[in-house]
């Protein structure tokens, strides 16, 4: 919450921020004021070194050659859980890495298809889509979390992050709200993962007073929308081969997303008109 209102602070005042997210003011500030332990500073040098040796064999390396390398090479002694853990935090796997999931949990918070993909409505903000997405970097893999308006197929609120946290879509969800300031009874729709199901997306419902719906398991089409928008985000942005760093990929993400999307890309869907242009030529009382 507090590097979300660092990041906005250009649109609201501290004071306005802290009270709108729930976050006291002081424990902003001692955030901005917070100093990196040695442990910190440490594990980012270890981490810059492990992605060295990741990326200099070609993702064959995995934590037990990387110590190895680490040992002989650097004469850094470091165990073996440790460079897993770090390589982990990065988005870092090696090639052919057979990863174990755990068997997934019943959804805490269940809500019906209200959409049953009727995709029509008569005015912005009646129904939002939502979904996250993947951006690979040579640093790491980023994820982007987004929501856009049926009617303008604006979007209307956007999060990056390092994570698939619930954080990431709550981030993006508020910014959306705090934009648009809808009536109650919008309809949000999204998926079955499990930021939508969990108490905190349930919460945000309860008091922001949209009617969350969801689509049906392993349906794509049920959210249709968001799945022809990341196709169009990964053909016009995202690069034959991934990016160098995931601070060029935010770059990129946050210019189309921010200023293009919106302001200057036509919509054939929209009468070839860009969301904000077909938003004004639709104002409503």
């Amino acid at each position: 919450m507090y590097a979300y209102i660092k990041n906005h602070l250009k649109d609201v005042s501290v004071k306005r921020a802290c009270a709108y997210l729930g976050v006291s003011r002081s424990g902003y500030y001692k955030f901005l004021q917070h100093q990196p332990s040695n442990l910190e500073l440490e594990n980012s040098v270890l981490s810059d070194r492990i992605r060295t040796i990741f990326f200099a064999h070609k993702g064959r390396y995995g934590a037990r050659r990387i110590q190895v390398e680490l040992r002989q090479n650097h004469q850094l002694f470091v165990s073996r859980k440790r460079i897993g853990r770090l390589l982990c935090k990065q988005g870092l796997y090696t090639k052919g890495k057979r990863r174990k999931y755990l068997k997934q949990k019943s959804p805490i918070y269940f809500s019906a298809n209200l959409v049953k993909q009727n995709f029509h409505v008569q005015r912005p903000n009646q129904l939002w889509f939502g979904d996250i997405s993947y951006v690979p970097t040579q640093e790491g893999m980023l994820y982007c979390s987004v929501f856009i308006d049926c009617f303008t197929r604006k979007c209307v609120g956007f999060s990056i992050r390092e994570h698939m946290r619930d954080n990431l879509v709550i981030e993006s969800l508020e910014e959306a709200l705090y934009r648009e300031k809808p009536k109650k009874g919008l309809i949000i729709h999204t998926d079955q993962g499990s930021q939508y199901t969990g108490h905190r997306f349930y919460e945000c419902s309860m008091i922001y007073h949209f009617i969350h719906s969801q689509s049906r398991k392993g349906n794509p089409y049920d959210n249709a929308v968001m799945e022809s928008f990341y196709k169009s985000l990964k053909r016009e942005v995202l690069p034959p081969k991934q990016y160098q760093t995931k601070a060029q990929a935010r770059i990129e993400l946050t210019d189309y997303l921010e200023t293009y999307y919106n302001y200057q890309r036509i919509h054939s869907s929209l009468d070839y008109q860009t969301p904000v242009a077909f938003e004004q030529n639709h104002k409503f009382s």
